[in-house]
């Protein structure tokens, strides 16, 4: 095993299939001379070349509707978009194209495309820079969503996701990437759809994904003298393995689903109806979300810390479940 940051597990997940697949290449703005905005594809320009290595404009729309034909044509692109708040400007390209061509022509074509991205507050950069999005693309069929916690995961999903025939949207945390983990020296894959329980428990369930695995376990560590805390990852939620989570819940009776974005219209709720629709005589207690709040991400530190859900708010949702 090594320990290594988790920009160092994604930059050898794309090596590690460029240099497998020679039909695998990187689109986006600086990932050839920068190594992309947070040096997830450092390195990468030098060893393959610029021909698989594509520096482009500052055109979302252009050069994801050209990864996205490059898919079509049979290639695998992976395609780097700095923010996720940038991917609103290629929408068209990503939910009506690339996330329906496949259903559209029958099976004729495949759309293996990866769009990269990262997400998430906490480095004050305002309302246009901070949002997690990962409910807008769980909504659109066709769309496959990972959104890995560890570097471990990061890395094993990201090879998984490059060799999937369908589009998936790769959501990492800008706080999570210098955040370091365990990671095998032989080669291995993370399936989509198959969730992780992080720590086991018997009496809450709480199921968190991205930064919010680490705030579930740091809340469970605070309050196991009082309550034993079962901590689920999905680790993707398109597909999402929900019979992890039922098992859970079945198990414990009481769920709580913490999330970064904000609350109104986030993937909790989707989680939480099918845990009404298909656990419902399974809980003992009212379940609860943890989401941050409904408003643009404020600039100000203690506004943004005002704003942001974290550990004690996952630390309150427990407690209220567990009384």
């Amino acid at each position: 095993m090594r320990n290594v940051t988790m920009v160092r597990a994604l930059n050898e997940a794309i090596a590690e299939e460029m240099a497998r697949d020679e039909s695998v290449f990187v689109i986006g703005e600086d990932v050839a001379d920068c190594g992309g905005v947070f040096g997830v594809t450092a390195g990468m320009a030098k060893r393959f070349g610029r021909e698989r290595v594509r520096q482009t404009p500052i055109s979302e729309a252009a050069f994801t509707g050209l990864a996205v034909g490059a898919a079509m044509a049979g290639l695998r692109p992976i395609c780097e978009i700095m923010y996720v708040d940038f991917a609103t400007t290629c929408m068209d390209q990503i939910l009506n194209q690339a996330a329906k061509l496949r259903y559209m022509s029958g099976g004729q074509v495949t759309v293996p495309l990866v769009m990269r991205t990262q997400q998430g507050g906490g480095t004050c950069e305002a309302a246009q820079h901070s949002q997690c999005l990962e409910a807008i693309f769980a909504h659109v069929p066709g769309l496959k969503v990972a959104i890995p916690a560890t570097p471990y995961d990061a890395k094993g999903l990201l090879k998984s996701a490059i060799r999937d025939d369908n589009p998936v949207i790769f959501l990492e945390h800008k706080l999570l990437y210098e955040e370091k983990g365990d990671i095998p020296r032989e080669e291995f894959l993370v399936p989509l759809g198959e969730a992780e329980v992080k720590r086991e428990g018997g009496d809450v369930t709480v199921v968190a994904w991205s930064l919010m695995v680490g705030k579930a376990l740091d809340a469970a560590q605070a309050l196991e003298d009082e309550v034993s805390v079962e901590v689920i990852d999905p680790r993707t939620l398109v597909p999402l393995d929900f019979e992890a989570i039922a098992t859970s819940v079945r198990k414990t009776g009481r769920l709580v689903i913490a999330q970064e974005a904000c609350l109104a219209g986030g993937f909790a709720g989707e989680i939480l109806r099918r845990v009404c629709d298909e656990c419902f005589d399974a809980l003992s207690a009212p379940p609860r979300v943890v989401g941050s709040a409904s408003v643009p991400m404020p600039f100000s530190p203690a506004l943004e810390a005002a704003v942001l859900a974290g550990e004690e708010e996952i630390i309150a949702a427990i407690s209220a479940v567990a009384a």
